[in-house]
């Protein structure tokens, strides 16, 4: 994929392009959102507002790093989410008690390694609920996405040593918050610990 040549293509006009473009990043698009926001369907949302947005403001991308630009406005697309959430918030009148964890599931997973794997997963994102948006929006991009730490400070549009300062708490914070939950965690997950 020419990206460089499909951002100029976009920019002049062709849709298919730039749809090239979001499918490309859409899946970690997607999951900066869901660990940001937490829950799915507010993060496919996010997610979509995020990829209009950056069609209507291609015209404004002036080079760099075309996944950092993207990234920086899913981030700040699942801010707007998360203030108009605290704003007004929603609870589901079909079905309040609903669990919308996101389930990933391979053939040969049986129920209980994906009950372990949920529960897993719920912890984590629990923990990470519990961290600053600043906190989670560098763990995520670096431990869930993969983003090597320029990217991020391009991303999260802080310095370099902030966005290590960042991580180092939050890691600290999330190593804190899964030790208390450890006798929620699945056994094959929990730190062998002897006294």
């Amino acid at each position: 994929m020419d990206e460089l040549a499909l951002i100029h293509e976009a920019q002049r006009g062709n849709v298919s392009s730039f749809n090239t473009l979001i499918l490309h990043y859409q899946t970690s698009a997607y999951n900066l959102a869901y660990r940001l926001i937490g829950e799915p369907e507010a993060a496919a949302d996010a997610t979509q507002e995020a990829f209009i947005s950056a069609y209507a403001h291609l015209m404004q991308f002036r080079g760099g790093s075309f996944k950092s630009w993207l990234m920086r406005i899913v981030t700040n697309a699942c801010y707007d989410e998360l203030r108009r959430r605290k704003r007004r918030p929603v609870v589901s009148l079909d079905d309040p008690e609903a669990d919308t964890e996101l389930q990933l599931v391979s053939p040969g997973e049986g129920p209980e390694s994906l009950a372990q794997l949920n529960a897993l997963n719920r912890i984590i994102q629990d923990c990470l609920d519990e961290l600053s948006s600043e906190q989670r929006l560098v763990t995520v991009l670096c431990d869930v996405q993969g983003y090597d730490y320029q990217e991020i400070a391009a991303i999260a549009q802080v310095s370099l040593g902030t966005v290590k300062s960042r991580i180092s708490r939050a890691r600290q914070r999330l190593r804190d918050c899964l030790q208390d939950a450890g006798e929620l965690l699945p056994e094959s997950y929990r730190l062998n610990q002897r006294e």
